[in-house]
């Protein structure tokens, strides 16, 4: 694994896999506030996104500019290889602590 990958880190490189060619900004915002149920400002997500990018687990592009933009282009983002790796890892994880968990979690 490249690094560690923090809870709202893994949130946000989800809902890019999850939006595939509409990951942009305000899409991602969007799906995190209404799945997630929580309050998140765009500058936290930029931070965010700009760490993804360092540590090599999503790329971005430009798209086409749009009128209702005012002819501005949106910020796309793609998972790389090592993203989908280190969800796949913290997966396994994830399975293996409920599975392995001594108490019952389940819900009634």
């Amino acid at each position: 694994m490249k690094g560690f990958i923090g809870e709202f880190e893994e949130l946000v490189l989800l809902t890019i896999a999850n939006l595939e060619k509409d990951a942009y900004g305000v899409a991602i915002l969007e799906d995190i506030t209404q799945r997630a149920n929580r309050k998140l400002s765009i500058g936290a997500l930029h931070s965010t996104l700009t760490r993804l990018e360092e540590k090599g687990y999503i790329t971005s592009y430009l798209g086409e500019p749009t009128a209702e933009r005012g002819g501005r282009r949106k910020r796309h983002f793609e998972l790389t290889q090592s993203a989908i790796s280190a969800l796949n890892d913290m997966k396994s994880l994830r399975d293996e602590l409920w599975a392995n968990a001594k108490i019952n979690l389940s819900i009634q």
